[in-house]
């Protein structure tokens, strides 16, 4: 399908359009591309916020979760109206007031094996903002099997981990052989427990929809087969090379 810009457009993202690395190529392929965001956290918000700004053409939504207090610190698509309300809804309804051209499509489900297939298969890309290990692995199982992109991102106290796979080459890792399966523990991605302050969640929220935005535009370096380890107590940002297996 050919995407032209119409005059709303040309203004919205004008300031984008003017960067020689997107312009208008790049913003038509922001407007046709799909992505899923699995679980509407500390990362998911930032993340669905950053590319609906952007132009996204359409994104689903997956988490079936409602609002608590204890969420609103990080999870900046909430406030205090929203409490007991489902993520999902509230999310979209904000992301559409914020750009009402996006589709969205929301699932009012946990990602399992039984559902996960039926869903990913519909985007080309998927960011994971899931807090525990089987999801993060069965995601990207599923993205692996299916040949999709995915970034995932993790996040403990000051701390965040940001991964950019595209399973459509044969060379990329997947997040297994970075973390080991069997010797991987949830309880460093449990804020309930571990903490985390509420702008280590935005900044690699962001981060990750920065790097989807890059994959989809096919522009600039990526993080194929390293990991992007940030340590926002001592300002440290570092990438790590590790092999596929």
């Amino acid at each position: 399908m050919k995407i032209s810009l119409n005059k709303s457009q040309i203004e919205r993202f004008s300031r984008q359009l003017i960067l020689k690395n997107i312009g208008a190529k790049g913003q038509k392929k922001i407007l046709s591309s799909k992505v899923l965001i699995i679980g509407l956290g500390g990362l998911g918000c930032p993340a669905a916020e950053n590319l609906v700004r952007a132009g996204i053409g359409t994104i689903g939504l997956i988490d079936n979760d409602i609002v608590n207090l204890s969420n609103i610190h990080r999870q900046s698509l909430f406030n205090s109206k929203d409490i007991k309300k489902l993520k999902v809804s509230v999310a979209a309804k904000k992301l559409k007031e914020i750009n009402p051209t996006t589709k969205i499509k929301i699932y009012k489900t946990r990602i399992n094996k039984n559902n996960i297939e039926n869903i990913i298969r519909n985007y080309e890309l998927v960011i994971d903002g899931s807090d525990n290990f089987k999801t993060k692995f069965l995601i990207n199982d599923y993205c692996l099997k299916l040949k999709k992109k995915l970034v995932t991102g993790a996040i403990s106290k000051f701390d965040g981990h940001v991964f950019s796979f595209d399973f459509k080459r044969k060379k990329t890792s997947s997040l297994k052989n970075f973390y080991q399966e069997k010797e991987i523990s949830d309880d460093i991605l449990n804020c309930e427990f571990e903490g985390v302050l509420g702008t280590t969640a935005s900044i690699v929220g962001a981060t990750q929809a920065n790097e989807a935005l890059k994959m989809i535009m096919e522009i600039g370096q990526n993080l194929e087969n390293q990991i992007l380890i940030i340590d926002l107590l001592n300002l440290n940002f570092r990438k790590v090379r590790f092999k596929k297996r």
